[in-house]
């Protein structure tokens, strides 16, 4: 069999294949910073490079920042071969205070069975699993199972501002049945996990001006609005005493869960337990009628992230300041509509504050809820590639957090997309001394190629 010969090149050449890792991860790649602009092309070279010698017809894409690597496999044998399309991102977050690495993070390091460096889990660990299965599969002779293509951006650090622009000018080179990512977590060090949903995010700003500068409280307080004041009860307004929030039509659109993504939840999710021993809170909160493991994952939330008014400093100064902001992100799930939720939001705020102020409203990100199907074929050759690599079946699982390309994806070339991870969830993402197991490295490149056979049999 094709899966087990592929397997067999990576074994053998296992020490190699952890060297060309060692290198990707040197690269400093760190998009956010315009000083490392030569790494972040060095790098999309490289990967272009490791594709060509995988046998893919691979070229880099400029953009107006940091360039794209794509490559295709072309046409295989069999017609009816679904394509998929590999995605991933080179680029890393900046390593923050060396004194906290224990190696530097540019220079990666085996310890307890771990290479620890910037980018090892985020991204550059689990790309390194699709480009080594590439080399694996090309180095049996055999043709290609299913049709390969790569799209590895530099960008996605930063909100992937090229990638719109790119898909789109792109639609037909990138056209596909399936995006196949690996940028998630398994649930536990031993348990794999396939997330098939994440929660959309709008972020708002709210800003408060009332009077043209700072006064005096004794002065002038009782006869002009206090913006911190005002601020407070706007933002008061917008959920009840419970949690739920009072936003018209907030709730009309949502998708509740399933009877089997509950069962799901209970076995997989965040327990009360869990949740007061990973915040210090006293008692768990939120929207009366579901549990901590629903509320993190599979209902919309509204939170204030910033708060900013009058006198902060040490001591007391008795003023009416005159201007108060807050910022606020509201996380959405299936069926809700981020251009609807927005202006609803902007319509409860408008509604509650009062004419002595001043009042405006900036939007910062806007990005839909994703939801894959659990049935599909490309979900049922992920489940049984993951039983096979690490033994166990997956925990079906919903992100909490927001992955903006995934609607992108749907959107634009209107494929759902297949996320398998294989980093742990304490892995010190975006932390000193980030850390991805070598084990998952070979478990991580045996799932990708037992996925690819797997999806030629499902024609």
């Amino acid at each position: 069999m094709s899966v087990d010969a592929a397997i067999a090149v990576f074994d053998r050449n296992y020490d190699a294949f952890v060297e060309d890792l060692g290198t990707f991860l040197r690269f400093q790649s760190v998009s956010a910073q315009s000083d490392h602009a030569g790494d972040m092309v060095d790098c999309a070279r490289w990967i272009s490079r490791q594709l060509a010698t995988a046998g893919l017809d691979a070229h880099i894409v400029s953009t107006d920042r940091h360039p794209v690597v794509l490559a295709d496999s072309g046409p295989v044998p069999d017609a009816n071969a679904p394509t998929l399309l590999f995605y991933g991102h080179y680029d890393v977050q900046p390593p923050g205070d060396l004194k906290l690495w224990e190696s530097p993070p540019f220079e990666p390091t085996i310890r307890n069975g771990a290479i620890h460096a910037r980018g090892s889990a985020d991204d550059k660990g689990q790309v390194m699993t699709h480009l080594t299965a590439m080399r694996c599969w090309r180095e049996t002779g055999m043709p290609w199972p299913v049709r390969v293509k790569f799209l590895i951006e530099g960008e996605e650090e930063i909100g992937s501002p090229s990638l719109p622009d790119v898909l789109r000018k792109r639609v037909d080179e990138l056209a596909c049945d399936y995006v196949v990512l690996s940028d998630t977590a398994k649930l536990n060090a031993e348990t794999p996990s396939l997330a098939y949903a994440t929660r959309g995010l709008i972020y708002k700003e709210i800003e408060i001006e009332g009077p043209r500068r700072d006064l005096h409280s004794g002065q002038y307080g009782g006869a002009v609005a206090n913006p911190g004041n005002v601020l407070a009860r706007i933002l008061a307004k917008l959920q009840d005493d419970s949690g739920r929030i009072t936003i018209d039509g907030f709730y009309d659109k949502v998708r509740e869960l399933t009877d089997w993504e509950k069962a799901h939840l209970k076995r997989a999710g965040l327990t009360d337990k869990q949740l007061l021993a990973a915040t210090g809170c006293p008692a768990p909160a939120g929207e009366p009628g579901y549990t901590s493991a629903e509320r993190c994952t599979a209902r919309p939330t509204l939170d204030v992230n910033g708060l900013l008014t009058g006198y902060t400093g040490e001591g007391a100064a008795t003023i009416i300041p005159n201007r108060a902001t807050a910022k606020v992100s509201m996380r959405l799930v299936a069926d809700q509509d981020p251009g609807t939720i927005s202006e609803a939001f902007d319509q409860a705020v408008r509604s509650a504050c009062p004419p002595s102020v001043r009042l405006s409203i900036s939007n910062h990100t806007h990005c839909a809820a994703y939801l894959a199907p659990t049935d599909s074929p490309a979900m049922k050759a992920a489940a049984a590639a993951l039983m096979a690599a690490y033994g166990k079946p997956p925990v079906f699982t919903r992100e909490g957090g927001t992955l903006p390309i995934l609607p992108l994806f749907k959107q634009i070339l209107g494929a759902d997309s297949v996320m398998l991870g294989f980093s742990v969830p304490d892995c010190n993402l975006h932390g000193p001394n980030e850390f991805f197991h070598v084990t998952d490295f070979r478990r991580g490149t045996q799932c990708i190629l037992r996925f690819m056979g797997l999806m030629a049999s499902s024609v």
